[in-house]
Formats: C-alpha cells, structure tokens, sequence
C-alpha cells in the first residue's frame, strides 16, 4: 500500500501548496512506461521518508490544468515543493539513489 495522496484540481492547493513538510508530487500517466518504471520508487520513499516528506500522486490525463500550471511537458517528472513553492525537479525516469540526490537538499 503506497503512502502517496491521490492529487486532484480539487486538494491540490491544501494538499501540496499548504503542507507544513516539503511535498513530493509524481506527475504520471497510466500509458507511461517510464512512470510505471518509477512509481515504486516513488512509493518507497514515501514510505521511507514520511517523517520528514509528503508524497503525491497526479495523473496528467486526468488533471491536466495543475500539469500545464507547473509545464511539465515530460513524464514521469517529480517535483518537490516547500513553502508552497516548486523547489526540485526530476524529469524521466531515475534510480531511487539518484532521485534523492536531486532532492535532498530541499527536505
């Protein structure tokens, strides 16, 4: 069972933008190889780091306005927020190792 939140247009703001902990949203579509290569990982770190992140989950189909807001044009791409702001981004698929290099300095 993954610790990652379903994000919508509808929790987006409280969820993400308003988290008190950095927040981790995965930008995927179901007919992505490489977001289905890297969900699991996603899914570790969540669970993995749910002490001093937040994780979610968006699927671009499905909520395309939050995608185009933040222009992600490639997926899976991973963006960490903190205060509410994107602070880190991952795009294409990557180890779990070299994922958190690029986000760790931000949790």
């Amino acid at each position: 069972m993954s610790n990652a939140v379903e994000l919508t247009t509808t929790n987006f703001e409280a969820t993400v933008l308003q988290s008190p902990k950095p927040f981790l949203v995965d930008f995927w579509a179901s007919w992505c190889g490489p977001c289905r290569a890297v969900s699991p990982i996603v899914d570790q770190i969540a669970a993995e780091k749910s002490d001093i992140i937040s994780v979610g989950k968006l699927n671009v189909d499905e909520q395309n306005e939050i995608a185009q807001r933040y222009r992600v044009m490639s997926i899976p791409t991973l963006i960490l927020f903190k205060d509410g702001e994107a602070a880190a981004v991952s795009i294409g698929a990557a180890s779990k190792e070299e994922i958190l290099k690029r986000l760790e300095p931000y949790f």
